[in-house]
């Protein structure tokens, strides 16, 4: 058996109010939809000012809090170090899991509003659905709930569905929900 683990990666943790929390591996479900709305960010700002991160970058707020958000766009090339990102995205999306749903629509989303976070997306695949939050005068204010409309609604409920999604910080920019929430198990 080979007890060299030196090749393996290390373990993924966030540190919130000073304290780890050890993440769990994400579901294939979580992965595709990071995936699906980081190559939406990265296809829209090849170009632009503005750069798409994915899962797997630390992001430094404060001294006691360092965060691996699923996928964020950062317009300030100062906050970009090797080591991570320090300062606050300009836009964090976090897909929720059953391990991390607690944080990510509390502390997390607390975190992101005092730190200036412009804009927060919160993902549940089950649901396929998207809150957006917009800060606003330094507090998150819900900016619209996107869903696909699901088979059990009624005509009228699918009515008030909105099903593509856009940026505060690129007008230009949409996204179906369609294809964020595409090939799920």
């Amino acid at each position: 058996m080979d007890t060299n683990l030196a090749y393996q990666e290390e373990p993924r943790e966030e540190l919130l109010h000073g304290k780890i929390y050890m993440m769990s591996s994400p579901t294939v479900n979580h992965n595709r939809v990071a995936f699906h709305i980081a190559t939406a960010f990265q296809t829209h700002l090849k170009g632009k000012t503005c750069e798409a991160f994915t899962d797997g970058t630390d992001v430094y707020l404060t001294d006691d809090d360092r965060v691996i958000p699923d996928a964020m766009i950062i317009c300030n090339k100062d906050i970009i170090r090797n080591d991570g990102i320090h300062g606050a995205p300009d836009l964090v999306v976090e897909v929720l899991s059953p391990s991390t749903a607690k944080n990510d629509k509390g502390y997390k989303k607390d975190l992101y509003e005092k730190s200036g976070v412009k804009e927060y997306w919160i993902v549940d695949t089950k649901l396929c659905s998207i809150e957006a939050y917009l800060l606003t005068d330094g507090k998150y204010r819900l900016d619209g709930v996107y869903q696909l409309p699901a088979d059990d609604m009624i005509e009228r409920e699918r009515k008030f569905c909105k099903d593509i999604i856009s940026t505060s910080l690129y007008p230009d920019f949409s996204i179906s929900l369609k294809d964020i929430f595409y090939n799920l198990l």
